[in-house]
């Protein structure tokens, strides 16, 4: 209950909150653009339809995300005024990047959108959902340099007098591997998570042979081809990771295997059990030299283990815990491993079963649970990123518990972690109450809400 803890479970609990909002509103917007385009170049009135229904999920999940994104930064300076003085140098310059052209952007042409249908040309509304789909992924662009840079700081110096870390390098900082590694694979994340979404959704609705049966077989078939397109873009971008973490991070690369010692090749770890320090093995089922593969794509590279690296970093740093709590380590790993599987097979299997009327499938009114799939992989993701670099927040410059702000108090922490449990519970049932609605209502009510278009002679100005 100390404030290091209760600083640690507030910003833990805010960020993996915020990370169920972000893959789908990253993801979604593409499907959305892409749908309008289509009317516009059939006048096909489905297309159109499709747009509005699936951007009508978009726009609740955009609003929610908003908001936990935004109370998110204001950590920064209230639990983390150490953390801030020391990178605001470096951490300050992309994050006020995200909010000046990218946030601003996507916010700005996203009212276009809804309100501009009829009132501006086509080609003007056309490119307002694919400057909002751009604008959003571009937000998690610099938000995700500003993390890679924590996670492998580059482009720096450390200045004597202040102690402060001071960029010297833009460039560096901006084309650092790190970030663009995440960037890929939350990208590819996103488009899974709005394809599962869509898939589940159109499942809904062909089980119930709908009236609006040709839309969601539609919806279906593009989802099942970009879902299996981008699992296996999330696979192959998390491998890549897991080599440059290899390169970068070897702690945390020994820590998602529970490798305590050097091996050469190294074994892969199958099901470790540990004790309830979550720093000890008990038993564990190894596959021999896989690790060795992922690390280095071949099968008898040396991996370093725990043991050797915190040796290592008690000499270079000084005397203390380097190891992270591998429990969360290793089973983020898998979890988000094995759900990255099913996808890739489950996107597979639906693109197959499209060669026939997938409406008399008794198998389809299991569908709409893939849904909560992209969303235990993202979860497991984010924890794994994060509490894989434990204890520091910045790899090698600054630990956690020099980070956080000297004043705050148990209670202080205690009242606003309450008050952000509370809250945030608000918003996550009033977000699942809305999605659920809109999402089993079908197209009827988003076409009935949406705003009233003004006389064609407006877009007839094109």
């Amino acid at each position: 209950m100390d404030p290091i803890t209760l600083s640690r479970w507030q910003f833990g609990l805010t960020t993996v909150y915020h990370f169920l909002f972000v893959p789908l509103t990253l993801g979604m917007g593409w499907f959305v653009a892409f749908m309008q385009t289509r009317y516009y170049q059939t006048k096909d009135e489905t297309f159109l339809k499709m747009a509005k229904f699936w951007g009508k999920l978009f726009l609740i999940n955009f609003a929610i995300g908003v908001v936990t994104g935004i109370v998110q930064e204001f950590q920064f300076g209230m639990n983390w005024s150490e953390y801030s003085r020391f990178v605001g140098d470096i951490f300050g310059a992309p994050l006020a990047i995200e909010a000046l052209l990218a946030f601003f952007m996507e916010s700005t042409f996203l009212g276009i959108w809804i309100f501009g249908e009829g009132r501006v040309p086509e080609k003007v509304h056309l490119a307002s959902i694919w400057l909002v789909a751009i604008g959003s992924n571009l937000s998690a662009l610099w938000i995700l340099l500003a993390n890679g840079w924590m996670q492998h700081p580059v482009g720096y110096v450390l200045n004597e007098v202040t102690g402060r870390a001071q960029m010297v390098d833009f460039f560096a900082l901006i084309t650092n591997p790190k970030g663009w590694i995440f960037f890929w694979h939350t990208i590819a994340a996103g488009l899974a998570t709005a394809s599962f979404l869509i898939l589940g959704v159109s499942a809904y609705h062909l089980v119930r042979k709908t009236k609006y049966t040709d839309l969601f077989k539609r919806s279906f078939q593009i989802a099942a081809i970009v879902g299996l397109v981008s699992s296996t873009l999330v696979f192959l971008g998390g491998h890549t990771q897991g080599q440059y973490i290899y390169e970068t991070q070897p702690m945390k690369m020994a820590s998602i295997e529970a490798l305590w010692d050097t091996e050469q090749p190294a074994s892969f770890s199958i099901l470790t059990i540990g004790d309830l320090s979550g720093k000890k093995e008990v038993w564990s089922l190894r596959l021999p030299a896989f690790t060795s593969f992922l690390a280095c794509n071949n099968f008898n590279c040396e991996v370093r283990g725990v043991n050797d690296i915190q040796a290592e970093y008690e000499q270079k740093y000084g005397p203390g815990d380097y190891i992270p709590l591998m429990v969360f380590t290793y089973w983020s790993f898998r979890f988000m491993m094995t759900v990255g599987f099913i996808m890739i097979l489950l996107s597979a299997f639906f693109l197959w079963a499209l060669r026939s009327d997938i409406t008399k499938a008794k198998w389809m009114k299991w569908v709409p649970w893939v849904i909560v799939l992209p969303y235990i992989g993202n979860t497991g993701g984010w924890i794994l990123t994060e509490m894989g670099r434990q204890p520091w927040i910045v790899q090698g410059l600054l630990k956690v518990q020099d980070a956080v702000s000297p004043n705050l108090t148990t209670v202080d922490l205690l009242i606003s972690l309450i008050g952000y449990v509370v809250v945030y519970g608000a918003l996550a049932v009033a977000d699942f109450y809305l999605m659920r609605k809109y999402a089993l209502a079908g197209p009827d009510a988003a076409l009935r809400e949406s705003v009233d278009v003004a006389p064609a002679s407006v877009g007839a100005q094109d």
